[in-house]
């Protein structure tokens, strides 16, 4: 097993807060449809990327469920999902896993991007990293939920998220999850 490692940043309005803290982390690939037409080889190829995509989303959605039982726990509203922003989140876990490093990079970049669709008054974000685990899912969030710059995006009183999950071919996993407040 690997350190895991975690960043936190933030913005309201025009300022940008970012935090760095040790922990976690993840990356997501893109779905693509099989076509019976196609060469054997290439017909098991585009199969195992869309189960790739699959269980990658599911890793998402148990990370949107931990997120908002958490918040639940707390009081707090749940987060909506949000094609838009789970785009976004999706690309930075796959430039991450591309580059095999855990960054915020981008981030303006990401949020105005969101912002073109989204009127939005703040916006933050948590990445992580991990292999090894058998729920890297599960290790992102308690590594979250340890480090006060990510539990304060977490408990942030944001409505709509979207959560991006990736492993490269090392079997790291890469995870970003962008939270917005209209």
């Amino acid at each position: 097993m690997k350190i895991v490692y975690w960043l936190a940043a933030s913005t309201s309005a025009l300022l940008l807060l970012a935090c760095s803290v040790q922990t976690v982390s993840s990356k997501g690939v893109s779905e693509s449809p099989i076509d019976s037409s196609m060469p054997h080889d290439m017909t098991q190829t585009l199969a195992a990327q869309s189960s790739t995509a699959s269980s990658m989303a599911a890793l998402e959605s148990s990370v949107l469920q931990q997120i908002n039982q958490y918040r639940k726990k707390k009081g707090l509203s749940q987060l909506s999902s949000n094609a838009t922003i789970t785009q976004q989140a999706r690309q930075h876990s796959q430039d991450m896993a591309s580059s095999r490093i855990l960054s915020h990079d981008g981030f303006d970049t990401r949020i105005s991007t969101i912002g073109k669709s989204i009127a939005y008054r703040s916006a933050a974000e948590n990445v992580a990293y991990n292999m090894g685990y058998s729920a890297p899912d599960r290790q992102a969030v308690e590594g979250w939920l340890k480090s006060p710059g990510h539990l304060q995006n977490i408990e942030g009183s944001y409505t709509l998220t979207g959560i991006g999950v990736t492993k490269n071919a090392q079997g790291e996993y890469y995870f970003t999850q962008i939270f917005i407040k209209r």
